[in-house]
């Protein structure tokens, strides 16, 4: 009996001892999930106080902006009175356009059948008949109207120099060019420009400079779904816009032409010899076809005025200004002084609230 007592009370003493483990535990557990309810107030508070500060600094902005509205008033109202003066001291300029298409050419597919038919033979003798045909012409041409050695020639033949370095305006009423004084002596006929000898400048302009001024000017875009060519030029004087629009087209046809009436020359010549030199038959005959096909190049050479490019739409003289845009200038100009305006009030807002060192 009295091991059974001791038995129990051993037991007693032990489910006390956890009983006492668990209340610990459980004192452990509230105390933690007390620490967990106070953290999460704070972070509560925080990110109220956050909310609070992010919604107090976009209120101190405006406040900034409402505080400094005079001066970004006045910013804007010279910059858009400086826009308005800057747009109107620009120069009409006109804009004057045809549109081409690539003339068809008879001798040049002739002669790229030949080069299928007997081109591997025609190597043989060093010659090469090639393939291509109107349309290669027409994208060389293209190429040539944007070249510093076609619009420098181009300038020259016309004698166009004062048009195009010296102007800087066009006068509707009398229909004449304004020169600038400080560039060209209109009375005395010759350039009164300063210039920097260092730089390798000359009194006159150099073709290089000629160049620079016009290639602006002039701009040349095909259409890759038909094909059709647009030749445009800008200038003050909408009349000389065409007058050299038709002269670049007549200035590359007749420079396409004189290429390839030269080459024929040559190449007729050199078949010539190539006939003297070989006793093969159908060499003979290849040269016979190629001769004929160069003596038609040399024909239409010859005879074809729209040798490149034919006119679908003449230029016409522009009635409407192309640009300046001006009312696009002074909008720019408004929302530039505006912007500006407001970073310079919130510049000098924010460097009043640094702390002084």
């Amino acid at each position: 009996m009295s091991e059974n007592t001791e038995d129990l009370a051993t037991r007693n003493s032990t489910l006390e001892t956890r009983l006492s483990e668990l209340e610990t535990r459980n004192s452990n557990l509230e105390t933690n999930l007390s620490l967990l309810a106070t953290r999460n107030s704070q972070l509560a508070t925080e990110s109220i106080s956050s909310d609070d500060s992010d919604e107090i600094d976009l209120a101190e902005l405006w406040r900034a902006i409402w505080s400094g509205k005079w001066l970004i008033i006045a910013i804007t109202f010279m910059f858009s009175v400086g826009s308005v003066f800057y747009a109107l001291s620009l120069p009409d300029e006109y804009k004057s356009t045809v549109l081409l298409a690539p003339a068809s050419s008879s001798s040049s597919s002739s002669l790229s059948k030949l080069a299928g038919q007997f081109g591997g033979l025609a190597s043989l003798a060093g010659i090469n008949l090639g393939g291509g045909g109107a349309e290669d012409k027409t994208v060389v041409a293209m190429e040539i109207m944007k070249t510093w050695g076609f619009l420098e020639t181009f300038i020259i033949d016309n004698n166009i120099q004062v048009e195009v370095f010296a102007a800087e305006g066009w006068n509707r009423s009398s229909n004449t060019l304004v020169i600038d004084p400080e560039i060209y002596d209109v009375e005395n006929k010759k350039w009164v420009r300063e210039f920097n000898a260092s730089r390798g400048q000359k009194l006159e302009p150099s073709s290089w400079e000629l160049f620079e001024k016009f290639k602006g000017r002039v701009s040349v875009s095909q259409d890759k779904t038909t094909g059709l060519i647009s030749l445009s030029v800008e200038y003050f004087s909408p009349e000389i816009a065409k007058q050299w629009a038709d002269q670049l087209v007549k200035a590359i046809n007749a420079h396409i032409q004189k290429q390839d009436r030269e080459e024929a020359i040559k190449s007729i010549a050199y078949l010539n010899e190539k006939i003297q030199e070989t006793n093969i038959a159908d060499m003979q005959s290849v040269f016979y076809q190629l001769i004929e096909e160069q003596t038609k190049t040399l024909m239409l050479a010859e005879v074809s005025e729209e040798y490149v490019f034919k006119t679908l739409s003449p230029a016409k003289v522009a009635e409407e200004k192309a640009k300046p845009k001006r009312a696009l200038i002074v909008i720019l100009g408004l929302m530039l002084g505006g912007m500006l305006a407001v970073i310079i009030v919130l510049i000098r807002h924010f460097r009043k609230l640094a702390p002084v060192k």
